[in-house]
């Protein structure tokens, strides 16, 4: 009994791949950092507290599970379609629609659970339904819309935006300002997720094209799609190297300093070779690119992060 359960969440972990976690969740972490060395209007600072990093942990596991699991469930047609995903779980039988179902409707409710650890701070609450609704909403997008990536992207965005509204959502209300270096932040998060994402999308375009689904590569083919993705992720690197400015203007009482610049600069290096691990002619590596150099993007950026603000500087 024991084995057949945990076979089933090992298979359910699979189904929506839940390794890739790893993209986002050091994002609503840096927020989390940032966010505790942030002064409040009130001139105090925003505690520090290990009830928190769990409800970020538990949040951000149970959102993501919830939007992956139910983007296999609305793709599975079209997944069994595609020769690319046809061994998918729910193509192969591994699962059954029921079963991803049930799971899809915990994972939200442990997202929504998850918000009440940020009480008495009711935002996070209030914001969890709307949230979950835009999560599930991209799983439709590429039926009718290019920007099906960005919507994604967007996505990600709401991960270091969320856990900065968790931890300080009460001083929004009397200086809104106070939520750009987590708007910043995200913003950078949602235009890498957007570069990636259309690269990880060229291994479909003629699929795409065939089905009629909205990609950017099935529209304007996969050359073109691999420098819309290298413009993304120039915009992001931007969007990173003017993020300890704004952090100044928000009065972030430890400025970013050597340590994440030096992140920024290898971040753009792995970029660089991410790009030059695909090419048009040439997609095998995709899956490289897509996981192994973005996870170590995530990560360190997320580490210098820390570092600059809890070590490096005191």
């Amino acid at each position: 009994m024991a084995t057949s359960i945990a076979s089933q969440i090992r298979t359910m972990l699979e189904l929506i791949r839940f390794s890739h976690t790893v993209f986002a969740l050091p994002f609503a972490l840096s927020a989390a950092m940032l966010a505790w060395r942030t002064p409040l209007p009130d001139g105090s600072t925003a505690r520090f507290s290990w009830h928190h990093v769990i409800g970020i942990l538990i949040c951000m596991v149970g959102a993501r599970s919830a939007a992956m699991a139910f983007n296999r469930l609305v793709d599975r047609r079209i997944d069994a379609d595609n020769p690319r995903t046809e061994t998918r779980h729910l193509p192969r039988g591994a699962v059954t629609t029921t079963g991803v179902a049930l799971f899809t409707l915990a994972m939200s409710a442990l997202f929504v659970g998850g918000t009440l650890l940020f009480l008495p701070n009711r935002w996070p609450l209030y914001l969890s339904l709307p949230f979950l609704l835009y999560l599930f909403g991209y799983s439709f997008a590429k039926r009718f819309t290019q920007a099906a990536h960005l919507w994604l992207g967007s996505a990600l965005l709401l991960a270091p935006v969320g856990a900065w509204i968790a931890l300080r959502g009460e001083s929004l209300q009397s200086s809104p300002v106070d939520l750009l270096p987590a708007l910043l932040l995200g913003l950078a998060v949602m235009f890498w997720v957007t570069g990636f994402d259309i690269i990880y999308a060229c291994q479909d375009a003629a699929f795409d094209r065939r089905a009629g689904l909205a990609s950017v590569p099935a529209r304007w083919g996969v050359p073109a799609a691999l420098k819309i993705a290298a413009g993304s992720h120039l915009i992001m690197l931007l969007l990173l190297a003017a993020l300890p400015s704004v952090c100044d203007a928000a009065g972030v009482a430890v400025p970013l300093g050597t340590v994440y610049y030096v992140a920024i600069a290898m971040a753009a290096v792995l970029l660089v070779y991410e790009h030059r691990l695909v090419r048009p002619d040439d997609l095998d590596r995709v899956n490289m690119a897509f996981f192994h150099v973005n996870a170590i993007i995530s990560l360190g950026l997320f580490f210098a992060i820390t570092v600059d603000l809890f070590v490096h500087q005191g």
